[in-house]
Formats: structure tokens, sequence, C-alpha cells
């Protein structure tokens, strides 16, 4: 029903001016034919605005077609749909969209009111609950604005590998160097750990050591440190090469991001702070620290490390009923008798073969050059910031800084005063003297950019995309004044694009928590997607207006500013003032006219209007669409 409400809501307001009753056949078609409905005409000042030819694209066809108006209208809408409904039935989604918008708009150009005819009521009907389906497909296909995508987790592909034996003739050295070289945690040899470690001699299985072995450089000193204020074995430092090849942002199929791979709801129990804007599984100190804290209560409820391992990587409730299944508290045991999943069976001989080849790499005949630790100061912002604007005032690398702080999902700082970010050591004093003299609010929508020998205003005004009025009152300049080389200026480029967000239900997650998460509130979500429980099942997809304000009423509301560093509703260009100057939807892959056109309460045929370039050529993704309400 709400559905069917919506598409006559968009047909009605399409059409509120076209109300006439101007017949537009010859009044002896209209004897002959009497049911037939009448389209009304289209007033002047409409004719002049709208980006389609005076006569409706079915009015052409009346003069050599005899058959009535109407059932031009309808045959053409229905050719388009069926058009549509073979290549969406097809897979070939973009020409659907194509048919599908062009049936939509043969009905809103026609001048007919929709409830005139009944074949043409129902093949409206039938129209919109495709576009519907269409919509909801698209919305679970497209790109969500949930967290970037990292580097696939090495974990995956490892675990899930099928090896030959090993072989026997690394044995004996390998058992020469168990007695050699130190090691806290119980190092083995069995034909398990042997097939990982012979793999490791292979030119594939040594290329997968090096590049861990050599990005541990940047993390060793570190881990070692927290794992011994922990009091838990220095060698549990080789899950984090095989969980991550310790890359920060490394995700597994899973979802498990981060050096130790957290599960979301597993970081929660452990206080990795995960919202919209950062995610600490992602923070090489805290995740270890939280890894360091889960591992030694795991070995609290096993006493063996082995278990410790299993129970990491499976969960330790699947390890305990595996022993109760079996009556072994052994990990061999457990392995032997398939009684764990396949990918834990593997993962503890891959930790011992790891921590064998990284105490002597040129045994295995692995070459290691390790990075070196970065060397950092740090800011105390105690605002939120993009980091675009903390390159620009520090004159630091971009990509470092987002090195340096793997957990910020977004390039911009979270509105918590504690937080601390990472630069280059160095250069946090030239960011302190340089960021005074950009007003906090615009910290991260504004730029500071040093004017190059020769270079404009004009120029800087070009780069940006802004005007020079603009930077001028920024800076309070006089009119045409010339800078010198070096003189830095206040960009004031427009707010961050917001998005929409599209969030996936997960194991653990509650409506309270995932509000939290995105700066909104239980009732919103609830509004938002029709919620009338107090919980929503796993799985669930639910569309978010990150940071909205707590009185938004409903998903259409206006957004707030995104300064304060909260989401807001919708991508929207502001002024000074706050008030909306104009709304800008950039589309995303899989929508169409139509349903933009619902999403702001318009019609297609405004978003022609407002958007000349759309003549002569469909919707793409990536466009950036004016619309006007």
């Amino acid at each position: 029903m709400y559905r069917k409400a919506t598409v006559w809501t968009l047909l009605a307001a399409a059409m509120i001016f076209l109300a006439g009753c101007e017949e537009t056949v010859s009044s002896k078609q209209a004897k002959v034919h009497p049911p037939a409905a009448t389209p009304a005409p289209v007033p002047a000042f409409v004719r002049e605005a709208l980006p389609f030819p005076e006569h409706p694209v079915y009015l052409v066809s009346l003069q050599t077609d005899p058959r009535p108006a109407i059932d031009i209208l309808v045959a053409k809408v229905q050719a388009s749909f069926d058009d549509g409904q073979k290549k969406y039935k097809a897979g070939d989604f973009d020409k659907a969209r194509v048919d599908f918008d062009h049936a939509m708009d043969l009905v809103l150009q026609s001048g007919f009111q929709p409830d005139s005819d009944q074949r043409l009521s129902d093949l409206i009907d039938q129209l919109g609950e495709t576009l519907h389906s269409y919509e909801l497909n698209a919305e679970q296909n497209a790109e969500e604005d949930e967290e970037p995508a990292g580097p696939p987790a090495p974990i995956d592909a490892l675990s899930d590998m099928t090896l030959p034996k090993g072989d026997p003739r690394l044995a004996a050295k390998v058992e020469q160097e168990l007695i050699s070289v130190p090691h806290d945690l119980p190092l083995t040899v069995n034909d398990s750990v042997l097939q990982y470690l012979s793999f490791f001699t292979t030119t594939k299985g040594r290329a997968v050591m090096e590049h861990g072995l050599g990005r541990a450089g940047r993390y060793n000193d570190m881990i070692r440190r927290v794992l011994r204020q922990e009091g838990v074995p220095q060698d549990l430092i080789y899950l984090a090469q095989a969980e991550s090849a310790f890359q920060p942002s490394a995700v597994s199929r899973a979802g498990a991001r981060g050096l130790w791979q957290f599960m979301p709801f597993r970081g929660e129990e452990y206080d990795l702070d995960r919202n919209y804007w950062v995610d600490e599984r992602s923070d090489p100190e805290k995740a270890t620290r939280a890894a360091a804290r889960h591992m030694r209560d795991l070995y609290e409820m096993f006493g063996d490390w082995y278990l410790v391992m299993a129970a990491y990587n499976s969960g330790p409730m699947n390890v305990v009923k595996a022993i109760e299944r079996t009556g072994y508290a052994d990990f061999w045991d457990l392995q032997r008798l398939h009684a764990l999943p396949k990918q834990t069976q593997n993962y503890v001989p891959i930790i011992i073969a790891m921590a064998l080849v990284a105490k002597d790499p040129g045994l295995y005949g692995v070459q290691v050059a390790p990075e070196k630790p970065a060397q950092i100061d740090t800011i105390k912002a105690g605002h939120p910031i993009d980091l675009h604007l903390v390159a620009d005032a520090s004159g630091a690398d971009l990509d470092d800084l987002r090195a340096l702080n793997p957990e910020l999902l977004r390039g911009v700082t979270p509105n918590d005063p504690k937080f601390e970010l990472n630069v280059p050591v160095g250069t946090a004093e030239k960011f302190e003297a340089n960021i005074q003299q950009v007003p906090e609010d615009k910290w991260t929508s504004w730029r500071l950019h040093s004017v190059e020998d020769g270079e404009s205003l004009s120029d800087v005004a070009r780069h940006y995309r802004v005007t020079v009025a603009a930077i001028e009152n920024a800076n309070h300049l006089e009119p045409h004044a010339i800078l010198p080389a070096g003189f830095l200026v206040n960009v004031p480029t427009a707010p961050p694009v917001i998005h929409l967000v599209h969030y996936k239900v997960q194991r653990g997650d509650s409506l309270e928590g995932i509000a939290g998460r995105f700066d909104v509130t239980v009732s919103q979500l609830k509004k938002w997607n029709n919620i009338r429980g107090a919980s929503v099942p796993r799985g669930s997809r639910l569309r978010i207006y990150a940071g909205g304000p707590p009185d938004d009423a409903a998903p259409h509301a206006k957004p707030k500013s995104a300064q304060s560093g909260g989401a807001a509703v919708e991508n929207v260009a502001t002024q000074s003032s706050g008030k909306p100057e104009s709304l800008e939807h950039r589309v995303k892959r899989g929508e169409t006219l139509y349903s933009i056109a619902r999403e702001y309460g318009t019609t297609v045929a405004s978003l022609r209007q407002s958007n000349p370039f759309l003549s002569g050529r469909s919707l793409v993704a990536g466009d950036v669409l004016k619309v006007n309400r």
C-alpha cells in the first residue's frame, strides 16, 4: 500500500499543473470512442520550462496512428516496461533502468490522469512495484558508505589451503632449530607443522613470510612491550603475522579487522570503540592490548596455549563444545578427530610454523628487510578536523597521515576532545602555528593553501573550485589583492559530502548500540526503517542518516551542518548562514530518476528541468544532480 501511494503521489505532483480538459483528438474520434480518456493541455509556461518537445512523444504518433491517444500511450508504456523487465531478468540492470525511466516519463509527459483508464492505472502499479524492487536490489548491491575496504587478511587464504606432505628432510633441521632458538610458547614439529614449513620454503610461501616480517619492523617493539606488560608470551606476536601480516587495515571475509583481526562484538568486549568515524580495531596499540587481554582470559579458561590459539580463532565455546564431545582437552587430539573447524585445525600449525621461520629466516631461505617504526608526534586538536587540512597546516603528506592513523574511517577525526592524532615527527609545531588562522568550526570544510610564486587568487580559486570573493572574504583581503609567494590563505571549500548509510545488522547488535555508533536516536532508527519492536533481526539492512538531528521527523528532513564532525542527512551545499542554498545528489549505481525524485519529494520532470545535461542521454553513476524542492 505504501509503494502504491508513493507512485500516485509522484504522478499527482507531476501533473498538478496539467489539469485541463481540452481534447487533443478530433471530436469525431471522441464520439466513436467515448470511454477513452483525454489528456490535459500543457500550459505555455510549462512547455517553456520542460526539457522535452512541445507535444508529448505519444502525441506525435497521432499523425499516422488512428488509435485513441490513451491506447497509444498504454501500448508505448507497456512496451517500454516489458523491454525493461526482460533486461532486468537477464541481469542487464543499467539498460533495464533506462527502459523503466522511459516508461515512467511517458506517463508523466502524457497529460493523462493516472486513474483515467484502468489499464493505465494497473500498468502504473506494476511499474511502481518493479521500480521499488529494482531499488531494493540496487541498494543491496551498491557500495555501502559504512567502512572503507582494507587489504584481505592473509589468514583466510592460508588456513583454507590443502598442502602436500611436508619435506621429511626439513624435519631434522627444524628439530635442531628447536634446541637452539629461545621461545616462550611451546613449539613442536609434527606432520601438520611440517606441511606449512615446507610451504614457507616455496617461492609463494617465502613471499608471504617476507612481506609480513618486513612490516613487523614497524610494530615489533610496541607489540612486545604490550605483551610483556599484560603478562602473556612474547611469541604470541606471530598471531598478528598470520592474522594480518601486520596490516592494521586488513579485513577478513567474516568482517574481522586490524592487526589482530577482531570481530566487532569481540572488540567491544575489550573496549575497542567502533563508530561512524573510527574503528579502534585498526588502532595498532589499542588492538594489541585488547588481544593480549583476550588471550590472557582464554588461558585462564583453558590453561593451554594451543587451545588458547584455537579459541582465539574459532571462539571459546567452539573449543569447549569440542572438548565436551570428545573428552580430549588437547589440541592435537581435537585436530585428529576433526572436532574443530577446518580453518582452526590449520590455524595452530600455521602459527607454530611462522614462529619457527621468523626465529631463523635464513634456514628457510627467507630474506627479511624490517621496516623501521614510524617516528611520530601527537596532536590533540580537541575538535573534529579533516586530514586534508592537517596536511595543509603541518606540511605532512596526506598518505602518511592516513597510514599513521589507520583507525580513522572517514579521513576526519571524531568529535572527541581526548582523541590524539599521530603526525610525522617534527610537524606538530608547524601545525599548531598555522591552524590558528582557521576558525575551529571550519576545520572539516576549509583548506589552507600556500601561494606559489606568480600564483594569483584566481588560480587558487580555480584549483579549489570556489570564487575569488569567497577567498577574499575568508582572509579579509582587499579586492584584487596580490599575495606574495608562501602566503598561507584560507580556502572556504564546500562542506564535506555526507551520505546516507546502509548498515547490515551484525551479531550482537542492538538498536541502542547501532544508534550510538551513528550518533542518532533509537526512535529515528525505528522511524526510518518502520521498526515497531525493540530489536531488529541479524542480517537486516537499515537506512541510517548518520548524525541526523534528534528532532528529525522523517528521512527526508533537512540536514544539519557537518561542521561538528557528525554526519548530516543528505548531500547538501550550505551557505555560511547554515540555510540550504541548493540540494545536490551524487548518483549511485542502480539509482533512477524516479527513485531520486521519490527520495526528495519531487518529480522526474523537475529533475530533468534542473539538469539540462540529461537531455539526450540517460543517468550515469557519478552524475551530480541539482535538486529543487
